[in-house]
């Protein structure tokens, strides 16, 4: 009846007689008890939707498109659910109108959503329970046409009809990757503040916000590459001095499709923490006038967009034009990191923030800058330094680049 996600079918025998819940060999461990779902949540606009399911633990789920009327139902392996409104319609006017969850199975909670308009799976992941909170099921849902929704729903019978109506547990989506097809590798740079000379931000014992950036920095690459679906490139690999104009530099010599300034600053006031992703300011022409200075003039700056004897008039124009375009690019790159940063992490309050940061200001390439937490803070400050949290952030993180790639127009 339940696949898992599309291309990640697990047709393993084994795992299909743990989910019916038929007894194993005698020889067997014993089976630990099912979770209690605690609650269940979406948030819905007409461009995505979000199911968030809390778990008392980690557990499996499967997912399946059904028609007349259209829904996306998602099981998870809970023996009880304590949701506090187990039916009910999202605010607002998006995908999904109307929710319900129930008891499918002694060991299946299911919930429905029914849809307003055709969607589709654009990721799905589990969260490890952190910092008090719970463990998590993480839906994203976003629009599809009806040809795309009809092919999913004609996949999941047949494999509804294989499985003899099991369902078959879906392999969450890597960070890094989506349940929609590659159409280019975008080229990600990411670029770990400071290094060298530069210590940046430092805190007692000798720690250095360049060390705990780069460590940060080789895990994100780490995660891109795995999932096939970018090129990606460091500014330093190592503990490395490199000038701000040389960072932005390397970003737009090598044709970046977004490049990702990483950091983690100390502030005055001790009790602020969290995360948060910085755009250009859009005020702070005279820094973007910087980046265009002495080493080239502003038609070397929309080469083969413009022109060789095009008026100067022009020239302002068109590059007037691509300033809104690229401040429009990273505020969409910012909003799909915080978006998967925020079931994850702790963000500082209105976490997509706007400054004056000279890597900020390549008016050709989409960038943003990532504030993973403050070493003035304690909580930040021992985060910062655990394996742990670093996999956990930079793997949403990741989740937020391909995201934000994901919702790029392809060209027509």
């Amino acid at each position: 009846m339940f696949k898992s996600l599309q291309h990640n079918v697990l047709p393993v025998l084994g795992l299909l007689v743990a989910m019916l819940g038929a007894p194993l060999a005698q020889e067997a461990a014993p089976i630990p008890p099912l979770p209690n779902v605690m609650d269940v949540r979406i948030s819905d606009t007409p461009e995505r939707a979000r199911l968030i399911i809390d778990l008392a633990a980690k557990t499996e789920f499967a997912l399946v498109s059904l028609d007349d009327p259209n829904r996306l139902a998602i099981d998870v392996r809970a023996a009880t659910f304590s949701v506090p409104e187990p039916s009910g319609t999202p605010a607002g006017d998006g995908i999904v109108s109307a929710y319900a969850v129930e008891q499918a199975a002694p060991d299946r909670v299911r919930t429905v959503l029914t849809l307003s308009q055709p969607a589709q799976v654009q990721q799905a992941y589990v969260l490890d329970p952190f910092e008090g909170q719970p463990a998590r099921l993480v839906v994203d849902i976003i629009p599809a046409t009806a040809e795309e929704f009809a092919t999913n729903v004609e996949t999941d019978r047949v494999a509804s009809a294989s499985a003899a109506s099991a369902p078959v547990a879906a392999t969450p989506t890597p960070a890094g990757g989506s349940e929609l097809p590659v159409v280019t590798r975008p080229l990600v740079v990411i670029d770990p503040g400071h290094g060298g000379i530069d210590s940046g931000a430092e805190a007692a014992g000798g720690i250095k916000e360049k060390d705990i950036v780069l460590s940060f920095a080789l895990k994100l690459q780490e995660l891109l590459v795995a999932s096939d679906r970018f090129d990606v490139a460091l500014t330093r690999e190592d503990d490395t001095f490199l000038r701000l104009e040389e960072r932005v530099a390397l970003a737009r010599t090598n044709k970046a499709d977004l490049f990702i300034s990483i950091h983690a600053d100390s502030f005055q006031q001790p009790e602020i923490r969290g995360a948060s992703v910085y755009t250009r300011d859009e005020n702070a022409t005279d820094v973007l006038d910087k980046v265009l200075a002495e080493a080239e003039n502003k038609t070397d700056v929309i080469a083969g967009f413009a022109m060789p004897q095009m008026a100067p008039e022009v020239v302002d124009i068109l590059l007037d034009l691509m300033r809104r375009e690229m401040r429009h690019l990273s505020y969409m790159a910012a909003r799909a990191i915080v978006h998967q940063l925020e079931p994850s992490v702790e963000l500082r309050r209105f976490p997509i923030r706007q400054a004056d940061f000279f890597v900020l200001q390549a008016p050709d390439v989409p960038s943003v800058l990532v504030e993973l937490g403050f070493l003035s803070n304690a909580t930040d400050m021992a985060n910062l330094l655990r394996s742990d949290w670093q996999d956990r952030t930079a793997d949403a993180l990741a989740r937020g680049i391909s995201t934000y790639f994901d919702g790029l127009k392809a060209p027509e």
